[in-house]
C-alpha cells in the first residue's frame, strides 16, 4: 500500500511540474475545413494520409519481442525504416490502456509508454504522421490469454467503460494525464508535437443505453481532451455502432472513424476466389444524419483480411477518396522479428520483407491515396480496375502504378512502362519489361543522378505454410533465403554495362551488368553508368538513407518441400506438378510415380526460379484411375522422400515407406464436383452468426458420405440463407475441359418443399443464376447449364461492418465454365413473414457437372 501512495504522489508532482512549464505556441498543423477535407495549416492545402497501425510497444507483439530476446527498440526501428521505404506517411494504433493506466486512471510511466514515445519518436524521423487513439477498451492478451492488467478497461470491462460514472471519471483523468505527459524522445507532449496531427478518442467502443447518455459520454472525453489544450481535430468512431450514429453525430467532435474487412475476419485458411466485388465501393449509409454532413472522414483500420494475393489494396484506397476519406491506416504491419510464423493477428499478414507483394501493393495504394481526388467516381467493377495511372488484376494478381516517372507492380506484369527515359522509380516483385528478377523478393531502383542509381534488394520469401490457419511461435509460414539471383535491368540512362557497387554495412559484393545482365544477393548497391564519374555523399535520398538496408537474417537451413496436389486432372492430358523446396543448396528433385495400370517411372523436375521446381507430367502415366506419387530429394549421398520427410532411399532393400500424395485421373465422362462435403470445408454461410441457426456435417444415406446441414429456427430479420464455396483448387486439373459439361446436378433435400437458387460464380465476378426446387426428400436434381441467366451472388464472407453491400450484381455476361470458380446456394429471400418464423433445414450432399 505504501509503494502505491509513493507512486500516485510521484505521479501527481510530475503531473503538476508539467502543468508548471512554459507551453509553446499551439500547434495545429492539419484541419478540417467546413466540407470536412483535411488541409494543411500552413498552405490550406489538402492533406491525405496513408499508413499502417503498428503494435510492437504493447500486448503480444511487446512480450514476443522479449520472449525472442530482441531489442524492442531496434526492432522498431527496422520496422519503420521498412514503413518509410513503402512510402507510408501515417500511422494508428489503439494504445492499450490497460497496460499504461491504473484504475483511478492515473498514467503509468513504464516500459510501454516509453517504447510508444520512442516509436513516435522514430517516425517523426520519417515524416509519418500519427493519428492518436489513447484508448483501446481491449486487454493485452490475444492470441494469448489477457495478463492482469492495472488499467481501468480491465477493472471495468469494455461494456461498462461508456455508461458507469466511475469508469468515465477514470477515463478522464487518464486522458489529461495522458496530454499532458511529455515525450522524452521529443520533448514535446503531444499536443505541441507536430506530426501528432489528431486524436480518435477511442477504439470500437460498445455503447449501450439511450443516444443522449452516448452524447454526453463522447462530449465529456473532449472536454477532458480540451482542458490540456488540445486543440487538433478529435474524432469518433460512428461505425461500429450504426443505431448510435445519430448521437455520435450529435456530439462536438470534428470527425468520425470508419474500418473496413470486406473479407471477414478469421476464416482459418487463405481465401481464395476474386474480391474486388467486395471493394467496389465504400457505402456510408449516414449522409441522412444533418450533423454527419461535412464533417472530416478516416479509416482507423482496414485490411484485405485472410488474403494473401496482392491486388486488393489500391482498388478499397479507390472506394476510401470515393467515400471522401482523408486518413487510412491498415491493421496491422507485422514486425519484422515475428512476422515468419505471423502469430500478432493470423488474419493479417502485411511485412516488406516476409510479403513481398503485398508490400508493394500497399506503397501503390499510397500513391492511390495521395493522388485521387476525393469523391471522384470510376464506375463499377470490371470497369473500375483500371483508373487514373493505377491497375488491379485479380487473374494476374496484381496491382500496378505506371506513369512517366513511377513504375510499381506487385507481381509480374507485361505492361510496358509510360516512358523508359523518363524513369526516376521503380518498385515490384517479379518480373517487368524494365526489370527481369527470378527472386521472391521486392526490390527498389531510385534514380540519384543521370547514369546513377539505388538499387535496394530483398532477400527471397518462400511461403512454405498457410500464414491464415492457426498460428504458434513454433510453426514458421514464410522461409527466408539469401540467394544470389540473376537480374537484369533495361533502363536508357544505364546502357548495358554498368557496374553494382555495395553500400550497406558488411556487404562486399560487386559486379558488372553485361548487357544489362548481373547476378545480386540482398542488399542496397549504387548502380553506376559505364564512364560516370560520381560522389555518393552528394545524393539526397529523402527520409531514406542512402546506405540503408534492414533484411532479417536466413532461415536455419533445414530442407523443406511444399507441394499441394491437385485433386483431380484430365485423363491423357499433360498437367504441371509443382513444389516449392527450401534449404537446398544443390541436388537432384525427382517424382517416382505409380500410375494406376503399368510399372512405376522416376522423372527429375526443373527449377523454374528461385526455389521452385516443376514437372510435366506425361500423358501416358495420365490413365484412369488413381496416380501415386512420392517427391524424392537427393543431396550427394542424402536422400529425403516426401511427403513425410523421411530420411531414406525409396529403392534400399529395407525401404518400407509407402505413404504417397495422390491425384484422380478422370475418364472423359467422369462427372466432376464442384462441392462435397467429404472433403470441402471452407464454405462461407449467412447467416454468418446468429442464435438458433446452426451449421454442421453429418452422415448421409450413402455409406462414407457427408451431408452439409443448414438449420435455422427461424429466419426473421434474416434476407435469405444458404453458403457458398470456392472451388477453384478442385477444378485446376479438369479447366480444359469444363465447358463440355452441360448439366449441374444437385443432390440436396429439406425440411419441407422450397423454391431456392443455384448461383455459378465467374473470374469477373459475374453471376448466373436458376431456380431450383428442392423436396423433404433426398434426390439429384439436373439444372441445364442453359438454365442460368445473369443474376447476383452473395458476398462472403459477410463484409464489415455490416452496413456494407450483402449482394453484388456484376452485369450480365456470357456464362463459359472454365471462367467459374464459385457455387452458391441460396433459399428464403422469398418466405412470407410467417413462413420466416418457421425456420428451415436444408442439406446438401454434393454439387457437380455432368456431360
Amino acid at each position: 500500500m505504501r509503494s502505491t501512495f509513493v507512486f500516485l504522489g510521484l505521479s501527481l508532482l510530475t503531473s503538476v511540474l508539467l502543468l508548471a512549464q512554459p507551453r509553446t505556441k499551439k500547434v495545429k498543423p492539419v484541419y478540417i475545413d467546413k466540407t470536412g477535407t483535411f488541409r494543411w495549416s500552413k498552405d490550406n492545402k489538402e492533406a491525405a494520409f496513408f499508413g499502417v497501425n503498428y503494435t510492437t510497444p504493447f500486448a503480444h507483439a511487446y512480450r514476443a519481442h522479449l520472449a525472442l530476446g530482441i531489442n524492442p527498440e531496434e526492432a522498431i526501428k527496422q520496422d519503420v525504416y521498412h514503413m518509410a521505404r513503402l512510402g507510408l506517411d501515417a500511422f494508428r494504433v489503439h494504445v492499450w490502456d490497460t497496460e499504461i493506466s491504473d484504475v483511478e486512471g492515473n498514467l503509468l510511466n513504464n516500459e510501454h509508454l516509453r517504447l510508444y514515445d520512442f516509436l513516435l519518436a522514430e517516425l517523426k524521423k520519417r515524416n509519418i504522421k500519427t493519428i492518436i487513439t489513447p484508448i483501446a477498451f481491449w486487454g493485452n492478451g490475444y492470441p494469448e490469454r489477457d495478463e492482469e492488467t492495472p488499467g481501468f478497461s480491465r477493472f471495468y470491462g469494455r461494456g461498462k467503460l461508456t455508461t458507469n460514472d466511475s469508469a468515465i471519471v477514470a477515463q478522464e483523468n487518464y486522458l489529461k494525464q495522458f496530454f499532458n505527459h511529455v515525450n522524452p524522445y521529443t520533448k514535446l507532449s503531444y499536443q505541441d508535437d507536430p506530426d501528432i496531427i489528431a486524436v480518435e478518442i477511442n477504439n470500437e467502443p460498445a455503447h449501450s443505453g439511450p443516444k443522449d447518455g452516448v452524447t454526453r459520454y463522447i462530449n465529456r472525453l473532449t472536454k477532458a481532451i480540451k482542458s490540456t489544450g488540445w486543440i487538433k481535430p478529435v474524432f469518433y468512431n460512428i461505425s461500429q455502432g450504426p443505431y448510435y450514429a445519430d448521437a455520435v453525430a450529435a456530439s462536438g467532435v470534428d470527425g468520425f472513424s470508419f474500418q473496413w474487412y470486406p473479407s471477414g475476419l478469421v476464416s482459418g485458411n487463405t481465401l481464395v476466389g476474386n474480391y474486388l466485388p467486395y471493394v467496389d465501393k465504400y457505402t456510408i449509409p449516414f449522409d441522412s444524419i444533418p450533423a454527419f454532413r461535412n464533417k472530416g472522414l478516416m479509416v482507423y483500420e482496414f485490411d484485405a483480411a485472410d488474403i494473401l494475393q496482392s491486388y486488393m489494396y489500391p482498388a478499397m484506397v479507390r472506394s476510401f477518396r470515393e467515400a471522401g476519406m482523408g486518413w487510412a491506416t491498415q491493421f496491422a504491419y507485422d514486425p519484422l522479428a515475428m512476422a515468419n510464423v505471423n502469430t500478432e493477428y493470423q488474419t493479417h499478414y502485411l511485412n516488406l520483407a516476409y510479403t513481398p507483394s503485398k508490400a508493394i501493393s500497399m506503397l501503390i495504394a499510397s500513391k492511390v491515396f495521395h493522388k485521387l481526388p476525393r469523391f471522384k467516381n470510376y464506375g463499377s467493377y470490371p470497369n473500375d480496375s483500371t483508373f487514373d495511372v493505377f491497375r488491379v488484376s485479380y487473374k494476374q494478381a496484381l496491382s500496378e502504378m505506371n506513369d512517366e516517372k513511377e513504375f510499381y507492380y506487385s507481381n509480374t506484369t507485361t505492361s510496358k512502362p509510360v516512358n523508359p527515359a523518363k524513369l526516376v522509380n521503380v518498385a515490384g516483385v517479379g518480373t517487368s519489361q524494365v526489370v527481369s528478377y527470378n527472386g521472391r523478393g521486392a526490390y527498389f531502383l531510385d534514380k540519384l543522378d543521370e547514369g546513377v542509381w539505388r538499387l535496394e534488394v530483398m532477400p527471397d520469401a518462400i511461403h512454405i505454410r498457410d500464414p491464415f490457419e492457426k498460428a504458434s511461435p513454433g510453426k514458421p509460414v514464410t522461409h527466408i533465403e539469401w540467394n544470389v539471383n540473376q537480374m537484369r535491368i533495361n533502363l536508357p540512362s544505364l546502357g548495358a554495362d554498368f557496374s553494382v557497387k555495395p553500400l550497406n554495412e558488411n556487404n562486399n559484393y560487386t559486379t558488372t551488368a553485361v548487357n544489362q545482365v548481373f547476378n545480386i544477393s540482398p542488399g542496397t548497391y549504387l548502380l553506376i553508368q559505364k564512364g560516370k564519374q560520381i560522389s555518393s555523399d552528394t545524393y539526397k535520398t529523402g527520409v531514406i538513407g542512402l546506405t540503408e538496408f534492414v533484411a532479417p537474417a536466413a532461415a536455419k537451413k533445414s530442407l523443406r518441400l511444399h507441394h499441394v496436389p491437385l485433386k483431380q486432372v484430365s485423363a491423357n492430358k499433360t498437367f504441371a506438378l509443382r513444389a516449392t523446396v527450401t534449404g537446398l543448396d544443390n541436388g537432384v528433385i525427382t517424382v517416382i510415380f505409380s500410375p494406376p495400370n503399368g510399372r512405376s517411372r522416376t522423372l527429375e523436375m526443373v527449377a523454374k526460379s528461385a526455389n521452385a521446381y516443376e514437372l510435366l507430367v506425361p500423358e501416358d502415366l495420365l490413365q484412369p484411375g488413381v496416380l501415386n506419387y512420392r517427391i524424392l530429394v537427393k543431396q550427394d549421398n542424402e536422400y529425403t522422400l516426401f511427403p513425410d520427410a523421411i530420411k531414406e532411399n525409396p529403392n534400399a532393400w529395407d525401404s518400407y515407406q509407402v505413404n504417397t500424395w495422390n491425384t484422380f485421373v478422370a475418364a472423359p465422362y467422369t462427372q466432376i464436383d464442384l462441392y462435397n462435403p467429404v472433403d470441402d470445408k471452407a464454405i462461407r454461410t449467412y447467416p454468418v452468426w446468429r442464435r438458433g441457426f446452426q451449421v454442421t456435417t453429418t452422415a448421409g444415406e450413402t455409406p462414407g458420405q457427408l451431408v452439409l446441414r443448414l438449420d435455422a429456427a427461424d429466419l426473421k430479420d434474416v434476407e435469405t440463407m444458404g453458403f457458398q464455396y470456392s472451388f477453384k483448387e478442385n477444378v485446376l486439373g479438369r479447366r480444359q475441359e469444363l465447358n463440355e459439361f452441360k448439366t449441374l446436378v444437385l443432390r440436396a433435400r429439406s425440411s419441407k418443399p422450397v423454391a431456392a437458387t443455384i448461383t455459378l460464380v465467374n473470374v469477373y465476378g459475374q453471376s448466373f443464376s436458376a431456380p431450383v426446387k428442392i423436396t423433404d426428400r433426398f434426390q439429384e436434381i439436373e439444372i441445364p447449364i442453359m438454365q442460368f441467366k445473369a443474376g447476383n451472388s452473395l458476398l462472403l464472407p459477410r463484409p464489415y461492418p455490416g452496413f456494407l453491400p450483402l449482394t453484388f450484381n456484376g452485369g450480365a455476361g456470357k456464362l463459359e465454365l472454365q471462367e467459374i470458380e464459385k457455387v452458391e446456394l441460396t433459399a428464403g429471400n422469398n418466405f412470407s413473414s410467417v413462413e420466416k418464423e418457421r425456420g428451415l433445414t436444408l442439406e446438401v450432399e454434393r454439387i457437380g457437372l455432368k456431360k
